[in-house]
Order: C-alpha cells, then structure tokens, then sequence
C-alpha cells in the first residue's frame, strides 16, 4: 500500500515518542522507504539505535551533518510524505511560524510533500487558545492533522491529548497519499454476515467478519466519497460515514434500498444468508423437548433487487464466497443479477475469506475483465476494487445485461 513511497518521520520531545517506533515498524512493513529525523528532545524518550534498526537508513538528528551538508533539502525533496509523530506545542508553534531551528523544522519548510502531523501533550496544552490557533493555521495550509484521543497521559492524567493509535496515524499517512478520485461521490457499502433468528437465543449465519466490507468503506472514504455503511458487526467506520446496523437479510435489504437510489455506487461485500426460519419461535426452545423441526425459506436476494433498480450511471459491485469454479460461477452470477463487477474468492483457500486480514480475489466485469489480486491485506484489495469502478465510470456508458431468474443457491451478495 506505501510500496516504494519515501516516508520522512519526524520524532519529537514528547512522552508518547515510543509509540513512534510502532508508526515506524508499520511503515516498513507496509512497503515504505522511511527516513527517521530525530530532534534533541525526542532522544531523552527514545533511543536513535532503535530506529536506526527499525527504519530503512539511519536516523539523521542534525543540520550538521558533514557527510551531507544540506540534509534538510535532500530530505524535504525526496520525501513522497512528512509524518511528524508525536509533534509537541513547540513543533506546532515553529512550524506555523515558519522557524527553523533544527533539522526536523527545516526540513517541514524544505519540502513540497504532503504532511501529517500527529500532535499529543497534556489536556491543557492541547485545549490552550494558542495551540488551536497553530493548528488552525496548519489546518489551512492543507497540513493534515491527526487529531489526539482522549485517554491517560502522563502523570495519571486523563483527557484529550494522547496521541492517536499507531493503526491511526498508518491509515492518515496512507489516505494523505490517496488519490481523491471518488470525491463528489455517494458510495453505499454493506459488511458482515446476518443473522436470521431460529430462537431469542439461537441464529442461522455465517462466518463473515466484516473485515472486507469496512476496508472498502475505509478506501472509499479515503479516496473522497460520501460513505454510508450498512453493517452486521460493531468494527469502527470512517469518520462522517452514515452507519446503518442491521441483523437479519430482510433489514439489510431495507436500510440497502432506502438508501441505494442516491448512490453512485454500491458494494454488497455482506455474506447475506440464502435462507432463513420460516416461523421463529418466540420463546428459547427447550432442549428437553427434542429435536426441533426448522423449516427454511429463501432470504430476499439484495443484490437481485439492486439490479432490478439500478439508476442510470450507477455502479453495482456484488461479491461471491466460492469454493470451486472460482472464475466461472463469478461470470454466472454476474449476468443473473445485473452487477457491473463481481469480487470472487475462494473461501477455502489458506488466508483468503472469512475471518482473516488478507484476502485473494478475481473481479469478474460486465465487460468481460477479470482481475487478479493476489493474497494481500483487505485494504489493498478495496484499493483494487475501487480502482476497478473508477476506470469504468471513465469508460463510455454501456446498458447492462439484466438479472435473469435468480439461482435460488446464489443469494450471498
């Protein structure tokens, strides 16, 4: 996801400069090329050996380095993004005023790149009229800030100020770099499995964990959209998104449909059941009466729905649990159910499907494309589907084959 792309993470004189190292161990891993500047306040927290190991070349701490005279423009130059993390009341105020007084400073002054500022320091600090004026003016600047959490601080203190989790500021540096090609849009994306009722205590569902589903709300928020997220499971969602939570199929299909005619896309990742207790009982059944007899019926097919109410421009985006003829019950269920791509996986495949943080996919289009997305993290694999409807929204418009009857053995969308 950072593959190739030249991180410089500025580390300043703050308590919560150890939580930096895990910011640098995370960017490493997702691919980055990270260059570690330290100032002389963040050396009484932590130690530059262990980011000189962790990251890709050495920490760099002064303006007056021999070996590189000018340290400050080669690293403002090179870096694709800046994250300074944790960045204290002073590192604010410097930065808002243009100062440059170590190498951390001149180089936020000598660089045309993105930067992420990840500010912590105690409440009052924080809430102080002059630091939310620095940030203000950042703000302004296009700086981005990721803003602290509310939590314990140093000295027993709690409130707002301590830095924002590793994962957080990862994701920051990651939507700093993403292109914003979904801004203006409305995207609707469903996630998690549904539970269809035998009892108040028992259900029919399904292993789906609502990984994938909130990955693509997280890259489709990333990338600008408007997000609205209709979901079985309590996973966080991205800031602003309008979250719908449902249990059984028939709910999922009302809230999909209530908001589905302002989308500009849709994605089904939700594992909906195909079938469901025709009369649940109203009270827990008692195992001392026996077996009981469960009869089933099909659940609504939401994805046959949105095919059939499809509005002009709109992009739907199914997705299919496979375990054999990956490829070709993808193209099967693409004309049965009037989807314009449809994400196959196979479910028994090592790492890929239910439960885990990777995944391995086919997108199967209308236009007959398949692509192939190797075993990779979830979030790479939204990044791959929406680049899939932003190329197609960028093609000619096209009418869709519509849904044919539908296989009463395929209704997961």
């Amino acid at each position: 996801m950072l593959a190739g792309k030249r991180v410089v993470l500025g580390v300043t004189g703050g308590i919560a400069a150890y939580k930096a190292i895990e910011v640098c161990r995370r960017l490493v891993d997702a691919g980055a090329h990270v260059s570690p500047v330290m100032t002389d306040g963040a050396q009484r927290f932590v130690g530059a050996t262990t980011f000189s190991a962790l990251a890709s070349e050495p920490v760099q701490t002064s303006l007056w380095d021999e070996a590189d005279p000018i340290p400050h423009t080669r690293l403002g130059q090179s870096a694709d993004i800046i994250v300074v993390c944790p960045a204290t009341a002073r590192l604010l105020a410097s930065y808002a005023t243009g100062s440059s007084d170590d190498l951390l400073t001149a180089t936020l002054l000598a660089t045309r790149a993105p930067v992420v500022v990840c500010p912590a320091m105690h409440t009052e600090m924080w809430e102080h009229p002059a630091v939310q004026h620095n940030i203000e003016v950042l703000t302004g600047r296009g700086v981005h800030i990721v803003p602290p959490e509310e939590g314990r601080l140093a000295g027993g203190d709690v409130g707002a100020g301590r830095l924002a989790s590793p994962v957080a500021i990862v994701d920051a540096v990651i939507a700093a770099l993403t292109p914003p090609d979904l801004a203006g849009l409305s995207v609707l994306v469903t996630a998690g499995g549904t539970r269809e009722p035998i009892d108040p205590v028992r259900f029919i569902g399904n292993r789906s964990s609502g990984k994938q589903g909130h990955a693509l709300a997280d890259e489709a928020a990333a990338r600008g959209a408007k997000v609205t997220v209709v979901t079985t499971v309590d996973r966080p969602t991205p800031a602003g998104a309008t979250v719908l939570r449902v249990d059984t199929a028939a709910e999922m299909l009302d809230a999909v449909l209530s908001h589905s005619g302002s989308a500009d896309v849709v994605v089904m990742a939700a594992a909906v059941a195909d079938f469901r207790p025709s009369a649940p009982a109203a009270s827990k059944i008692k195992k001392a009466k026996g077996i009981p007899d469960v009869v089933l019926e099909p659940t609504p097919d939401v994805l046959v729905e949105l095919g059939q109410r499809k509005t002009p421009g709109q992009i739907i985006v199914g997705f299919a649990a496979e375990t054999e003829d990956v490829v070709e019950g993808a193209r099967n269920k693409l004309i049965r159910k009037g989807a314009d791509f449809i994400v196959a996986n196979d479910v028994s495949a090592p790492g890929a499907g239910f439960e885990h943080d990777t995944n391995e996919v086919v997108i199967v289009s209308a236009a007959g494309i398949d692509k192939d997305v190797g075993l990779t993290d979830k979030r790479a694999v939204a990044r791959a589907v929406f680049d899939a409807v932003v190329a197609a929204r960028r093609q000619p418009a096209r009418v869709p084959a519509g849904p044919s009857t539908p296989d009463p053995d395929d209704r997961k969308a």
